[in-house]
């Protein structure tokens, strides 16, 4: 075959394919348009500015930060102003923000981190039994390593008692640990309190607080809550996954939980995510802005009390979130149709939001065990989850398919 004969095949060859590439992306973005997403507490769709921050790093400031050249330098700049950004985010010093690999890795390193650092100072750990995994899974191993643990107990919808936290705090407490808001209902702990008990009746204790879910969606401030660490990450306000923040309070020694490398002060070793991190940023920059924060929570509540309202036109469904919860999320039970296979139904058509059983075998979470619902409401607990960008129409297509749902499907149940 002549080189012109086979540089023409090739030719034809890549527009065949250019132009099935066009078409997939064409069926996606269609596809797209008509999903209704409302599990924005699991995680949210990345903006356009963290995007941009991220191809800006991987494409021109692609250099290891901590190299000395140029192109190491110029990460090097976008990570500071990364770190900038997230401190003003929350009222920290630059030099109090220590970048993770997310919020998971964020929480172990202060849980394990305050355990080794007060394990002379005394042997309990008091924490909610509505916590993260993350923070529920680490007391727990630190508890078979001779760790006294005490859980305190929610009411039905999710709210601590400061009387219990009180009862609950002593001289031998080494570690408070604490979520701001729920991820599953929503309800808002009283950390601020808690903290002013534990700094009373026990001195020496480490205050956490997980701010996950509460970052980029009310305002958090560390000097605000007085917790000696908190705990964000960036795929809860429109960045990308695989990065968080510890806050750590200057001056606190907390041992690193890894070894081998200079970065973020020897805290947390190991090369930056140096995409993530800028993205994060830029996400930071618009999401914790006062004035867009504010508009945002308006227009939020505003989309939960009219959820609240459809939810409630249909025949047995429960609402498990307060009243006072955060309106980012609603928790409700159809107390007839499991959890698994609404999500499931309504998957099929596009709508996607959360179940209350995470389990493979259909058991409720931690977290809706601790509420003790009946057992019709435990198993059929969904959550909605919502962002600035969700509509009332949306709201309109999900109670229409919960409804359609509940009559499809309970007589299967």
């Amino acid at each position: 075959m002549s080189l012109i004969a086979i540089a023409l095949v090739e030719n034809i060859s890549y527009n065949i394919i250019s132009i099935i590439v066009f078409i997939k992306e064409v069926l996606f973005l269609v596809q797209e348009i008509h999903e209704i997403y409302l599990d924005n507490s699991a995680t949210t769709k990345p903006c356009a500015e963290a995007v941009a921050a991220a191809n800006e790093m991987m494409l021109r400031c692609w250099g290891n930060p901590s190299s000395t050249h140029r192109k190491g330098n110029e990460a090097a700049l976008k990570l500071r102003e990364a770190r900038h950004s997230l401190a003003l985010a929350i009222s920290a010093a630059p030099e109090e923000i220590f970048f993770t690999s997310g919020g998971t890795e964020a929480n172990n390193i202060a849980v394990f981190g305050a355990a080794i650092r007060n394990r002379r100072a005394g042997n309990r750990i008091v924490t909610t039994a509505i916590e993260h995994s993350s923070v529920i899974d680490s007391v727990a191993e630190l508890e078979k390593q001779g760790f006294e643990v005490i859980r305190l107990k929610p009411d039905r919808y999710g709210h601590i008692s400061p009387d219990d936290i009180a009862e609950a705090v002593n001289s031998d407490t080494i570690l408070f640990t604490m979520m701001m808001v729920n991820n599953e209902v929503g309800s808002i702990l009283p950390v601020e309190a808690a903290v002013k008990t534990v700094r009373k009746k026990a001195p020496r204790a480490i205050v956490h607080c997980d701010c996950v879910q509460a970052f980029g969606k009310i305002p958090v401030s560390v000097k605000k809550l007085g917790a000696d660490m908190v705990t964000v990450s960036a795929h809860k306000i429109h960045a990308p996954k695989g990065v968080g923040v510890l806050y750590k309070r200057k001056g606190l020694s907390i041992p690193p939980l890894t070894h081998g490398g200079h970065q973020e002060d020897s805290f947390r070793p190991g090369t930056e995510a140096a995409p993530l991190i800028a993205a994060f940023g830029a996400a930071a920059n618009i999401a914790c802005n006062r004035k867009n924060l504010s508009e945002r929570f308006s227009k939020v509540t505003e989309l939960r009390d009219y959820t609240i309202k459809r939810l409630s036109e249909i025949d047995g469904i429960v609402i498990n979130s307060p009243d006072d919860a955060l309106p980012y999320i609603v928790n409700f039970s159809t107390c007839c149709v499991k959890a698994e296979t609404m999500l499931n139904f309504l998957s099929e058509r596009g709508i996607y939001v959360s179940g209350g059983s995470a389990c493979a075998k259909g058991e409720p979470s931690h977290v809706i065990k601790a509420l003790g619902l009946p057992r019709d409401a435990a198993d059929s607990a969904i959550r909605v989850s919502f962002c600035a960008d969700n509509t009332s129409d949306q709201i309109d297509a999900l109670a229409g398919a919960v409804a359609k749902g509940i009559s499809s499907l309970a007589h299967f149940a």
